[in-house]
């Protein structure tokens, strides 16, 4: 017996690690198809009930999508540890990682739909309770003003870059719909649309809400010889042609006249024709996708220096030059960075954003006269204003403004590949693009809907988790759209149809949501949740900003780290649940003073004459400034400046925290502090929960917080001089819970808070 036992241990041992993982793999798969047919049967149960099973039924398809896709890894794992190697997290575990990916996804599926089971059991049994979800058609979606409707409600909308155009995966996973245009499909210089393009065109059905993609990358060969060989340049960024070559407008007025009539007025352009993927156009030295500039750009500018400074004598005593007239203006591109701060680099960049956005305004007016209702976007990244570079052509206030959509693909980060950053320091997620970037575009143009067109919430270059924690996804899509997102499309779904993995996936396959069930299926999960409540999120949205920072252009360009001190002061306000906006010359003089309390000037030192005009006008009629020891000393050139005029609405402060509570008080002393106070006790050194406040038609405040910390959160709920007990209802799960939870990192309550003597 003895012999034998140690006969059948040979054998064991001597069975591959394949065969064993393929047991195991076939396990896995099993439990995972055992668990949904569980599922499936509560779901008949709950549906039985009355009770809305449109979440489980999205869990369900994601988990037989990535069961599949399970299968496709565990057959292809050398293809997948080279994507892993394009990964510096996994670069050196490419291998084992791969190895592991199979039953990882599976294992992760069932742990997905184990907690779905778990909720449906709730919801049959009564102990929690859901409002319904809206199943929404994205063919009979319209965009009304700041909110897109489905039956004559306000929802959001989410898809995913490159899913497969399929019923498995639109059923749950977004409809997105929209057309491709780049300029190869026109054929030749008199304007002659390929055949293939056009018949696609004639023959495309009204469809599903969606965009049209203005491709720019690619110049077809007729236009390189008719334009010159200087018409391509800069072909590693997204437009690679010379915007100021006349070539450019003609070239566009062809492909725009030859399509853009067969799209006007379908459902699949009504999201808008987007402009431009990702436009940049830097041109400083030794700088990321700097690049030259053109006979025509230069030109140009001596143009604008004429317009801009009058006369030469002017321009020469500002740039301590002894150019005889403009026309023999010289400036050398790429510029040196050392020339920050001076007249010279103030000019170039504010040029070289005054040329981009009429560039953008040329191809908006383009469309319009083929598409009279047509309205653009374009793909902006927020960072290119929140963070401090400004010589890249992007002006965000003007191109937004110009818009009638707010385009943009904002993210977030869950960490960093490699070396450690600020923000891990205090945060479990990096903010400040997305939070920033919405209340700065929310600001310029409230009556207007946010389109994220590549949302970089779930992965970047330089943020990417396997086992990302799914509250996150839950966390950042709940706070962007708390703070004006309507509509988004994911970075990114690179599988095909079988599982199989895109040609052009690039380096972003490994460790993303295409390996990640419970992020996709939270994604949408937190979706559902916000369009069950759309009215009090939109209404989140639409908020009165009583409290607003000024922003100067001429300090953003002149001032190396300008928007970090604009970040220090908002960073201050973000956690206080006092909704922040901002203002700028053309936000004070176009906008009602009455939208606003306060306007804070902080670390503000450079202000064109217009700025200065436009705060002393609204401080004239009644507007109340609270400003600091530095501010408004110089115009965009470094000539001093008197600053404002002396008046008892204008309040000097020592600090960005002295300024901060100025602020609160002030706005407290007007009513507009919100009707809930909110407690926060952490280990960290500063509050980690930002918060948002709304009373709905029957009086109960609604709470919206978010814990952006890196530390578990004990808050204290309570109305604002309420002397009864406070009645807290978890909206999303209809219980009644205490008025001091503890959220964990990434947590998201929301709440109806009441005052405990009035019957709910």
């Amino acid at each position: 017996m003895t012999h034998l036992k140690e006969l059948l241990l040979v054998a064991v041992l001597l069975i591959p690690a394949w065969c064993v993982n393929t047991v195991r793999g076939e396990s896995l798969n099993e439990t995972a198809r055992q668990k949904i047919e569980g599922l499936n049967t509560r779901i008949s149960q709950a549906d039985t009930a009355g009770i809305d099973t449109l979440k489980e039924k999205m869990t369900v398809r994601t988990a037989e999508v990535f069961l599949k896709y399970s299968d496709w890894d565990e057959a292809h794992k050398n293809i997948n540890t080279d994507q892993f190697k394009l990964v510096p997290k996994y670069k050196e575990t490419a291998s084992e990682t791969a190895e592991m990916l199979a039953d990882f996804e599976r294992q992760e599926v069932i742990i997905m739909l184990d907690e779905a089971t778990e909720n449906i059991d709730k919801l049959i049994a009564g102990t929690t309770r859901r409002k319904p979800i809206p199943n929404i058609d994205w063919s009979k979606v319209s965009h009304n003003g700041d909110v897109l409707t489905f039956e004559n409600s306000p929802v959001f909308l989410t898809d995913w870059t490159w899913k497969p155009d399929i019923a498995e995966l639109n059923e749950y996973h977004g409809q997105q719909d929209g057309f491709f245009l780049m300029h190869p499909f026109i054929l030749n210089e008199d304007g002659e649309i390929s055949q293939r393009i056009l018949s696609e065109l004639k023959e495309k059905p009204d469809g599903r809400a969606g965009f049209i993609f203005l491709n720019h990358k690619n110049v077809p060969q007729w236009a390189k010889h008719n334009y010159g060989p200087e018409f391509s340049m800069r072909d590693d960024t997204y437009t690679a042609y010379d915007i100021d070559h006349p070539g450019a407008r003609e070239m566009n007025r062809l492909l725009l006249s030859g399509t853009v009539p067969y799209m006007a007025g379908k459902k699949y352009s009504e999201l808008g024709y987007m402009l431009c993927n990702e436009p940049h156009f830097y041109t400083t030295k030794d700088v990321w996708a700097t690049g030259p500039v053109s006979e025509y750009t230069l030109r140009k500018f001596n143009q604008w220096l004429l317009e801009r400074h009058k006369n030469i004598e002017t321009l020469n005593e500002l740039w301590g030059t002894h150019f005889p007239s403009f026309e023999e203006v010289e400036i050398t591109i790429p510029i040196s960075a050392e020339l920050q701060g001076t007249p010279k680099w103030h000019d170039w960049v504010s040029f070289n954003m005054d040329r981009v956005t009429d560039w953008y305004q040329f191809l908006k007016t383009e469309i319009r006269r083929h598409d009279p209702s047509a309205k653009v976007h374009l793909k902006i990244m927020p960072n290119l204003w929140t963070d401090n570079k400004r010589n890249h052509g992007i002006d965000l206030e003007a191109l937004t403004r110009m818009s009638d959509i707010i385009g943009n693909d904002a993210g977030s980060a869950y960490n960093t590949m490699w070396g450690h950053v600020q923000w891990q320091d205090q945060y479990a997620l990096d903010w400040r693009e997305m939070s920033m970037a919405h209340d700065f575009l929310k600001s310029v143009s409230p009556e207007k809907i946010m389109f994220n067109t590549e949302s970089h919430f779930l992965s970047t270059g330089r943020s990417r988790d396997l086992r990302m924690n799914p509250a996150y996804a839950r966390a950042t899509f709940w706070l962007a759209h708390t703070q004006g997102l309507t509509v988004s499309q994911n970075w990114f779904w690179a599988r095909m149809e079988d599982g199989s993995i895109r040609r052009n996936a690039g380096k972003g396959f490994g460790a993303s949501n295409n390996q990640q069930p419970r992020i996709v299926n939270e994604v949408h999960s937190t979706m559902m949740d916000l369009n069950s409540y759309a009215e009090e999120i939109v209404a989140m949205q639409r908020q009165r900003k009583p409290i607003r920072i000024f922003y100067s252009k001429a300090s953003a360009i002149n001032k190396p780290e300008h928007m970090d001190d604009v970040f220090e002061l908002y960073e201050s306000l973000f956690f206080e649940g006092v909704p922040l906006g901002y203002v700028t010359a053309d936000i004070l003089s176009a906008e009602e003073h009455s939208n606003w309390d306060v306007v804070l000037i902080h670390k503000t030192q450079y202000v064109t004459p217009d700025d200065l005009k436009a705060l002393q006008n609204y401080v004239n009629q009644g507007g109340h400034v609270l400003i600091d020891e530095v501010s408004l000393k110089m115009d965009q050139y470094g000539r001093p400046l008197e600053g404002l005029g002396n008046s008892p609405r204008i309040a000097q402060t020592k600090s960005f925290k002295d300024m901060k509570s100025k602020a609160l008080r002030f706005i407290g002393s007007r009513g507009q502090a919100p009707p809930v106070v909110i407690q926060e006790e952490n280990s960290a050194e500063g509050k980690g929960c930002t918060w948002k406040c709304i009373e709905m038609e029957k009086g109960h405040p609604v709470v919206s917080i978010v814990n952006v910390g890196k530390t578990p959160a004990s808050l204290k709920l309570s109305l604002r001089n309420a002397t009864n007990e406070t009645i807290c209802r978890n909206l999303l799960s209809g219980q009644i819970i205490s008025d001091t939870p503890t959220l964990k990192p990434y947590d998201v309550l929301f709440v109806e808070v009441t005052d405990g003597n009035v019957q709910r």
